[in-house]
């Protein structure tokens, strides 16, 4: 099992050990061989009333080359590795230098002060996608910041060059979450994409720089469900367990503390949860939420997940 101190959750730099990072009371990210699919950063909000192994969200890592139009999807490609679906991910105490690590022997992650508030940082490493990309994850915590990850990414010299590199939030229609709250208003589901329907994905809604919330300098985009009881809803014949949502309402969100002019949210839809044809209760709802850029070395995006109630 992982051990918890008085503040954090990571592994205890032994064999068996749970890949899993966070506060001990607050948000945990974890990776495989964690039960799931490959290729995603589990999230964990234990906090919301879940059970110790019921995942909130996930995160990709999704690699745009220059000039390239589609972008690599970690939890989709097959590795090269082992010729499993999703690309393999390892935990590191810094950036990664040399071969693909091994997942089963999990980092502890490296614990530091700023301004006399602790830090944990762990790196997360990914193989090399077909497209060329080589990337890696920085993710950090901060210990005043319960409901926070901060999340990193970085190109490494034996990739090609990058237009975007994006890190996703995967698994919206757990929550249900159908309202995007801008600068100025409060966007539905419902309302971009009327009468959605099947299981396929709807196309992003994209939003730019100035229609986003700010926090001080930065630019924030969250979402929530429109749901007053997400537990109590009635589910489809056949709709998997794991779909079923319980504990309490959250707000979800991204925040970039340093905004560019291009910087902008975006969003899409489903309306059948994935890899099913069992419809969502109450219709479409946000899947992928992410914000996107041109690419900068280290982009820094903060990804919350906040009770409501």
């Amino acid at each position: 099992m992982t051990a918890p101190d008085v503040v954090w959750v990571r592994p205890p730099g032994r064999v068996p050990a749970e890949s899993r990072w966070g506060h001990a009371r607050g948000l945990q990210i974890g990776l495989p061989p964690l039960p799931g699919p490959r290729g995603l950063i589990r999230v964990f909000a234990p906090y919301l009333g879940h059970p110790s192994d019921r995942l909130v969200n996930f995160v990709a890592i999704e690699p745009t080359p220059s000039g390239a139009t589609e972008r690599g999807l970690s939890e989709l490609e097959w590795s090269e590795l082992d010729n499993l679906r999703g690309k393999r991910f390892w935990s590191l105490d810094g950036p990664p230098t040399g071969a693909p690590g091994d997942p089963s022997s999990p980092a502890g992650g490296v614990l530091d002060e700023i301004d006399g508030v602790q830090r944990l940082t762990v790196h997360i490493g990914c193989e090399r996608f077909a497209n060329g990309s080589d990337v890696y994850v920085r993710a950090r915590f901060v210990a005043d910041r319960p409901y926070e990850v901060a999340l990193a990414a970085f190109r490494r010299e034996t990739s090609v060059p990058l237009d975007r590199l994006t890190l996703t939030a995967t698994m919206g229609n757990y929550a249900r979450l159908r309202h995007l709250h801008l600068a100025d208003r409060v966007v539905a589901s419902g309302e971009l994409w009327p009468g959605f329907h099947g299981d396929g994905f709807t196309a992003h809604a994209r939003f730019g720089l100035p229609e986003l919330a700010r926090a001080g300098g930065a630019a924030v985009v969250t979402a929530t469900p429109d749901e007053a009881a997400p537990e109590a809803a009635t589910y489809a014949e056949g709709t998997r367990a794991h779909w079923k949502y319980t504990g309490r309402r959250a707000v979800q969100g991204w925040r970039c503390d340093d905004p560019r002019p291009g910087l902008e949210a975006l969003a899409n839809g489903r309306a059948c949860y994935w890899a099913s044809t069992s419809p969502i209760p109450g219709g479409v709802s946000f899947e992928n939420f992410e914000f996107a850029e041109p690419f900068r070395q280290g982009q820094e995006y903060v990804f919350s997940v906040a009770p409501l109630d």
